[in-house]
């Protein structure tokens, strides 16, 4: 069983919003792996980092991601950071990845000052900006599609990706 779509991108571009209604819209069930690692941990994810440090949730996301994409058959949301782990890198691949892009103001304001976020607490513009510089050549490589999401709401993007994954399985 593989996922119908993966979706990845940056804190703020909607993976959930998307995610959710994408799943919706195609029929299937939806999946947040970040929930995952939340069961897997019986704690939230700032806890995760506070109490066990960001390797300790590296390491609960690796076997989050792994799991659901060898047992999710809908579509499945991975956390921002997800991709920066090349064993995920390497299982994302045959995978239909897509990557939800979004502006860095655009972002900043979705996510406002939300203290959950781990990696965003001090300054969440700042962190934000070296979040997507690191991630955006690896989020653009591992994409079969894009989905812009500044200034669209979550049914235009949900529609556009519809179509999208339809054109893809068409080939």
């Amino acid at each position: 069983m593989a996922p119908v779509a993966v979706v990845i991108g940056p804190p703020g571009s909607g993976k959930t919003t998307i995610g959710t209604g994408l799943a919706e819209l195609l029929g299937v069930p939806f999946r947040d792996t970040d929930l995952d690692i939340e069961v897997l941990a019986a704690k939230p994810i700032s806890e995760i980092f506070i109490d066990d440090g960001e390797q300790a949730f590296r390491e609960l996301e690796r076997r989050a991601v792994a799991a659901a994409l060898e047992e999710h058959g809908g579509v499945v949301a991975l956390g921002g950071g997800a991709i920066l782990s090349e064993e995920t890198q390497a299982l994302l691949a045959g995978h239909t990845v897509v990557y939800l892009e979004v502006s860095l103001s655009e972002a900043v304001k979705r996510v406002g000052l939300n203290s959950a976020r781990p990696l965003l607490v001090l300054n969440p513009r700042s962190q934000l900006r070296k979040l997507l510089d690191e991630r955006l050549p690896i989020y653009e490589r591992l994409a079969k599609i894009t989905a812009v999401t500044t200034d669209r709401t979550p049914e235009e993007v949900v529609a556009d990706l519809a179509a999208g994954l339809s054109a893809e399985g068409a080939r």
